[in-house]
Order: C-alpha cells, then structure tokens, then sequence
C-alpha cells in the first residue's frame, strides 16, 4: 500500500532562483550555460515582437549538427585516435540514445573529457571496473556510476589502467550503444565526424526549429528589482515559471469554465501584448551555441524595445546520467534538469535552475 501511495504522489521539483546583472563582475551566467551539457531543447520568448532580427534568426538556424551512430562499440570512445581527434581538439559531447537511466546502461563523454557511465549491477561486476554506488540507490544498491578521465588516460596508452580497461571494453564485457554526438571546435570542418565514423551508421542532423506568434498573449507583469514579487504589482520569479511552461506547451490561459484540460490562468498583474514570439529549437543543443544565443539576448535591448524582458529557456535530456557539470542525475518520477534566463532591458536578469527533487541542488 506505501507503494502505491508513493506512485499516487505528485512529482515534486526542486526550483532555486536567483537574481543578478550581466555586468556584474561575479555574474555566473556564462558557467552556468556551459556546465549544462546536455541539451535537447532551447525556447525562446519574446514579448511585442513579431519578427526576429536578422542576426537573432540566423544564430537559431545554425545550432546544430549533431551526429547519431548506432551500434557504436564502447571502446570506440577510449582509442588514442577518438581522444587525439576530438577530445583534445574541441569540446566533444556524446550520450546514450533511448536509454532509460534508472534502468538501463547509460553513457555520457563530457567536453572535460571524462567518460561517465550508469551501469547496473550486473553489468558493473562484470567489467571489473572501479566505480561507486549510484546515490539513488536505496539499501540494495542496484546501480553504479564509473567516471574515466580520457585525457589522463591519454598520457599513457602503455599502463596497466588503459590495459584494464580496454580489455574490459572489447573482451571481457563489450558493450554497444546508439549515440548522439555533437562537437564543437570552430577550427575544423564538421564532416570530420561523419568521416570517423563511417563505418558504422552514423546519420547528421539538424536540430528542429519551430518558428510561431502568439497574438494578444496576456503576460505577468515582473519588475527585475522583485523576485518575489509584490502584491497588485509584480509577479513573483515562481509564478512566472509556472506560466512559461503552459505558454510552451501551448495551453490555453483563459481558464474558461469549460474548458477540462486546464483552468490554469494568468497570474496578475498582467497586461495583454498584441503579439509575442515563440521560437523552440529541439535536438542535440551545445552550450557552445545557447551561450552565443544569450549574448545576442542581452544586445536585444540597445535599441529600445516596446518589451521589458525576453525568456530563454534550456531542457536537458531527461535519461542523461548527469545534469550540470557531473552532478549526478535519475528519473524516478521525472527527468527534469533544465535552466530559464529572464532578461530585463537595464541587463538585470533572474536564473531559474530546476531539477527532480532527488537530485542535487543545481549550482
């Protein structure tokens, strides 16, 4: 019954806020985009506009590619040459395609070059690795987390380390894994992937961008001085989170009596605009590309603008083993690891991080 009770229970989350100015000499934005690497979908809200600057739009169609290889070999990601070829030459990211992290073996390559894998337990023992019990494992511990440095790894392909783990790789317990890779080095054309890889299948993509305007959407009214909001004056940093997310899901706000999907509504104060832009881009997003998307946020507001803020905001993949920098990360009743940027026209901004409520707080 205390099972069933626990799967009745609403999924909690664990939101932290805060409140900083781009030109601030301690302002963490930049760390903090660059430290999530897993991303599957950017959204972008902006309030009386109606169409993007030229400059805005030309950095949402060039976000990807992204690469997907099926079927890759494990040990294909230890070779002298895959270290030597993207590791140590730009920022690599890969991760376990259609794997479930509380379930399956799951595998992320982070641009610092470490290699996390999720294993499960009979899989852990059996490659013979050293690792840890994962930290959502209740008192039969049932998963495993294994991180292996490729760039120390690198310094000596002749030790007994690299040995031990090559042969666990190929022989002992060879594991393989269809994988999403994305790698961004401005330096080096980007079929140098498809090439590497072209003896297994391997696929390009581009991420998918949804381009829309919302006419007369009712918005909150914040002030960037207010993250908690004032009573009859300003919504609170909470209240504007709860809304964006019926905005992208595309709800409707008017909680009509007859309407049994949702009676969600506008928090107030609001005022209507007669029309906002909404751009989501969805695939295997860098932080490379989110971080030069924010700058060009932060510019929005040079000239003047009829809107006192604009939204971006950053899902992660749900089933990857980590959420930022290599904090560990599961499901359980919801994947979520995601950030919002709210930017205001004098450069004050609110940080909106949220993770499950098991996982660590975000940084």
């Amino acid at each position: 019954m205390a099972t069933l009770r626990r799967l009745r229970e609403t999924p909690r989350h664990l939101l932290v806020c805060e409140k900083s100015n781009f030109g601030h000499a301690k302002s963490r934005h930049q760390h903090l985009v660059e430290s999530h690497y897993h991303n599957y979908r950017v959204s972008l809200l902006i309030p009386e506009c109606g169409i993007l600057s030229k400059e805005l739009k030309n950095l949402v169609m060039e976000t990807g590619p992204y690469y997907f290889v099926k079927n890759l070999p494990l040990h294909e990601l230890i070779t002298h040459e895959f270290i030597s070829t993207f590791v140590k030459k730009g920022s690599c990211y890969a991760l376990t395609y259609n794997t479930n992290v509380d379930e399956d073996n799951t595998v992320a390559l982070l641009p610092n070059g470490k290699l996390i894998l999720s294993l499960d337990k009979d899989t852990y023992e059996e490659t013979g690795l050293q690792g840890r019990p994962s930290q959502y494992s209740g008192r039969k511990v049932m998963k495993f987390i294994v991180s292996i440095d490729l760039m120390d790894l690198s310094l000596n392909l002749d030790s007994k380390k690299y040995e031990r783990i090559s042969w666990s790789f190929k022989e002992k317990k060879p594991l393989k894994f269809d994988f999403l890779f994305a790698w961004h080095n401005a330096g080096t054309e980007e079929s140098t992937m498809m090439s590497y890889f072209s003896s297994y299948q391997i696929q390009e993509h581009q991420p998918k961008v949804e381009l829309s305007t919302v006419r007369d959407l009712q918005c909150p009214v914040l002030q960037s001085g207010e993250l908690g909001g004032e009573p009859e004056v300003a919504c609170s940093t909470l209240e504007l989170f709860d809304w964006l997310g019926a905005v992208f899901c595309n709800s409707d706000l008017n909680n009509e009596p007859n309407n049994f999907i949702s009676t969600y509504c506008c928090p107030q104060p609001s005022t209507v605009v007669a029309k906002a832009y909404l751009c989501t881009i969805t695939g295997f997003i860098l932080p490379e590309k989110i971080c030069l998307l924010l700058e060009q946020l932060r510019h929005y507001f040079d000239e003047p603008k009829l809107a006192p803020w604009v939204t971006l905001s950053v899902q992660g993949f749900a089933d990857s083993p980590v959420s930022w920098r290599e904090n560990e990360h599961s499901f359980r009743k919801g994947g979520e690891h995601l950030y919002n940027f709210v930017i205001f026209n004098n450069q004050d901004y609110w940080l909106q991080m949220a993770v499950g409520a098991n996982d660590d707080c975000p940084p």
